[in-house]
């Protein structure tokens, strides 16, 4: 009996630098700290039972929210300038090609896929239009929101001459009306977070799975591989 086998290739790109790759890591658990600790402060828990000078909980869950919010700043911060000195593909959520016509084109062929009306997506070696739109909208400007915020309410405890509340609190919350409108906004702010965070986690999985290219793995090698010998678009 004989038996034909065909040679499996896989192509790779390199799209993820290390920077990249360590501030994602990074910045996902500074928002999975936040996000609790958010919604603790938001809805605190019961009253502790005995002496309070026993107790920190409060604090510490206070204490780990504003080391995380400083985490999330200074390393959005380092994202933006890596996105002026790193590779085209570290940019692509910051500054997405909405000036192209087949952006708009291949983002309503994304949509489709998405929406199972269409048999195949296009293939791209950083991320699709429709990922690279959520992001910098739902992502960017979101966590850019909540620093903001964030800073302003800070600064209402650091007290006034703090540098927190000069930059922030001095003119977003007469911006907003006042103080707990703040902490509305930002509390909702929270909602939008959650909901991108489930949103990106399925588009993960469902690419991985249903998709051309390696999605999850490539967040920690750096590489996309192709399930096909179709190169990749370097337009894409």
């Amino acid at each position: 009996m004989t038996v034909e086998t065909t040679a499996h290739k896989e192509e790779a790109v390199y799209v993820y630098e290390a920077p990249v790759r360590i501030w994602h890591w990074i910045n996902a658990l500074a928002i999975l700290v936040l996000g609790v600790t958010g919604y603790l402060i938001g809805s605190p828990l019961p009253s502790i039972h005995g002496e309070p000078s026993f107790h920190f909980l409060f604090g510490w869950i206070r204490f780990l929210h504003f080391t995380a919010g400083y985490i999330l700043a200074v390393g959005i911060l380092l994202r933006i300038y890596w996105a002026f000195v790193g590779n085209k593909h570290a940019r692509q959520i910051f500054l997405p090609p909405v000036w192209r016509g087949s952006f708009w084109k291949e983002l309503v062929h994304e949509i489709k896929w998405y929406a199972m009306i269409t048999s195949a997506p296009l293939k791209y070696a950083g991320h699709n239009p429709l990922a690279t739109i959520v992001m910098h909208v739902m992502f960017v400007w979101t966590i850019v929101f909540m620093i903001v915020t964030g800073f302003a309410l800070y600064g209402e405890g650091a007290g006034m001459g703090s540098w927190q509340y000069t930059m922030f609190s001095s003119w977003v919350i007469p911006l907003f009306g006042q103080s707990q409108d703040v902490h509305t906004w930002h509390h909702l702010g929270l909602w939008v977070i959650v909901s991108f965070v489930i949103v990106h986690i399925y588009a993960a999985v469902r690419e991985d799975i249903m998709s051309r290219q390696s999605i999850i793995s490539s967040m920690f090698s750096g590489w996309r591989t192709f399930r096909d010998d179709k190169p990749a678009d370097d337009q894409h």
